[in-house]
């Protein structure tokens, strides 16, 4: 089953050559799929295009099955895809983890208990139980990392969308990363300029250059 197809995607920065040029993609239910390319090339643009935050010149964006061409069209997209930022502040804005975590929950409309059960179960199952009542922005790189993706998973996206998700980690903290992603049923589009994460996680990997995507 496709879950998500970009079909001639082209974008252009405002007086500014192409960033993308025909660019297309697919990815399945359980499909784990990199995207590889120089910085520039236009892979975050292509995960924003995709989510409806930016939108394309031309092309055609099919998210579960839709069309998505208005805003109004990606309001389900949003709920259910998942994107990790590349920078972590970006997407944690709240006093605590905790807060942090339940905020997407209680946006769905979840009750405050609801919520706070999400929280405990989200943090237990990423082994981040201890940093449940912590302050966020005295978190380590790392460990905004592992709470960024927390917030993602309470959720319960059906498609994760991971923009350099080993940004500011050590070696150990990767690993625990990879080992969470690893387990998980959600498919993945992965951009990472790391080759033995992708090769970990997603090994097949499709190459943007000259504004087009072609398999490695």
């Amino acid at each position: 089953m496709t879950l998500i197809a970009l079909e001639d995607i082209c974008f252009s920065y405002p007086g500014q050559p192409p960033v993308l040029d025909g660019a297309s993609l697919s990815l399945s239910a359980g499909q784990r799929l990199s995207l590889t390319g120089p910085n520039g090339a236009g892979k975050s643009t292509l995960l924003r295009i995709l989510l409806g935050l930016q939108r394309p010149c031309s092309g055609t964006v099919t998210v579960f099955g839709q069309h998505r061409v208005e805003e109004a069209d990606f309001h389900e997209v949003r709920r259910r895809v998942g994107l990790v930022f590349q920078d972590a502040d970006d997407q944690l804005f709240c006093p605590t983890v905790a807060e942090d975590v339940a905020f997407g929950p209680l946006n769905l409309g979840k009750t405050r208990d609801e919520a706070l059960a999400i929280v405990d179960k989200v943090l237990g199952d990423l082994d981040l139980m201890h940093l449940k009542n912590r302050i966020t922005h005295k978190l380590s790189g790392g460990e905004k990392r592992l709470v960024t993706l927390a917030t993602v998973l309470a959720m319960e996206p059906e498609v994760l969308l991971l923009d350099e998700p080993t940004n500011a980690l050590d070696t150990k903290n990767e690993a625990r990363l990879l080992e969470i992603l690893r387990a998980l049923p959600q498919a993945i589009l992965l951009v990472s300029h790391s080759p033995a994460f992708r090769l970990e996680l997603a090994p097949d990997e499709l190459d943007l250059r000259d504004g087009k995507l072609v398999p490695v």
